[in-house]
């Protein structure tokens, strides 16, 4: 019962294999709970009590984390909704067990004089870039500055298109998940990036300016040296190279940058609200963790500044 559930996720709803083999491994923690094998699994002599008991095990005995608990619990909720709509069962006993509340963790995000120094490498290496090399340099550091500048997803800036710029207006076109648009002010230091970069583009590229507004902005040269659309690969590894000689964060990807671009914001005075709309998030308590991790550095300056507060902590 339990491969065919699986057989169900992986060809009809067409789940990776990674997810398929995370569910068969949580179903077969179940079944282990229970005292059987995965094919011995009979839903007639299984309730919600033993939902319950086996989550509290994992909990309490076991000491897994809560958000850890709470994906098995979704992949057993998911198997036994199929086995209502088969008619293997007549309730879903999932269905009033309450899942533990896992903490989101704080967002990571870069100093800004770990951006400062960035810029100012970036500088020095297409300075100093020779023609072979220059193109990748400007394209790079732009990259950095355009995550950092306008906050937005590793896929919104690979589905940028030169039409989505309007220099003359100062601005930037963004589409975001399910093709919402929002659109996104740019300064004028930008700006100059952009016209440099569009310059050294048409120079590898060989056509001439405003014959492909709609082509894909940034660009890279394949294996056989043609000029490309940018993948999601590339972009990860000049994240990852360019602020893991700045950073020592563990993490260094794209989403990084958005995460700083809305911590500076905040901390530089941006309204939650403001920040909400250039970060095109549909909820607000989307965005309000940022103020948890403005008010972590706010603590720490205070413990570290007061004096009674740094009396009370050598105390």
């Amino acid at each position: 019962m339990i491969q065919h559930f699986l057989d169900y996720i992986a060809i009809d709803r067409k789940y990776s294999q990674r997810t398929v083999e995370a569910y068969r491994d949580d179903l077969r923690d179940f079944c282990r709970f229970l005292g059987w094998e995965p094919e011995e699994f009979d839903p007639k002599d299984v309730g919600e009590d033993d939902v319950k008991t086996w989550m509290l095990e994992m909990l309490e005995k076991e000491k897994q984390s809560p958000r850890s608990v709470k994906r098995k619990l979704s992949a057993l909720r998911s198997f036994y909704k199929y086995l209502l709509r088969l008619g293997k069962v007549s309730k879903d006993i999932t269905a009033r067990v309450t899942p533990p509340k896992a903490d989101k963790p704080l967002p990571v995000f870069f100093r800004e004089s770990e951006m400062e120094e960035e810029e100012a490498r970036s500088a020095v290496s297409i300075q100093q870039s020779d023609e072979k090399d220059y193109f990748e340099n400007l394209r790079d550091a732009l990259i950095i500055e355009m995550l950092y500048q306008t906050g937005m997803r590793q896929a919104e800036l690979l589905g940028l298109t030169d039409a989505d710029l309007d220099l003359d207006q100062g601005q930037v076109r963004i589409f975001g998940k399910r093709r919402k648009e929002r659109v996104v002010p740019i300064g004028d230091k930008l700006i100059t990036q952009i016209k440099e970069y569009r310059i050294a583009r048409e120079d590898v590229q060989g056509h001439t300016p405003g014959t492909k507004s709609e082509q894909t902005f940034f660009v890279k040269k394949n294996r056989s040296g043609e000029i490309v659309p940018m993948t999601k690969n590339t972009l990860y590894n000049i994240v990852r190279t360019r602020m893991g000689e700045v950073s020592t964060l563990k993490k260094h990807s794209p989403h990084v940058l958005r995460h700083t671009f809305a911590t500076t914001m905040l901390d530089n005075g941006a309204d939650i609200r403001t920040i909400q709309t250039l970060l095109g998030h549909a909820s607000l308590s989307t965005t309000q963790v940022y103020t948890h991790t403005t008010f972590e550095q706010v603590k720490k300056a205070y413990m570290e500044a007061h004096p009674r507060a740094k009396n009370k902590k050598n105390d």
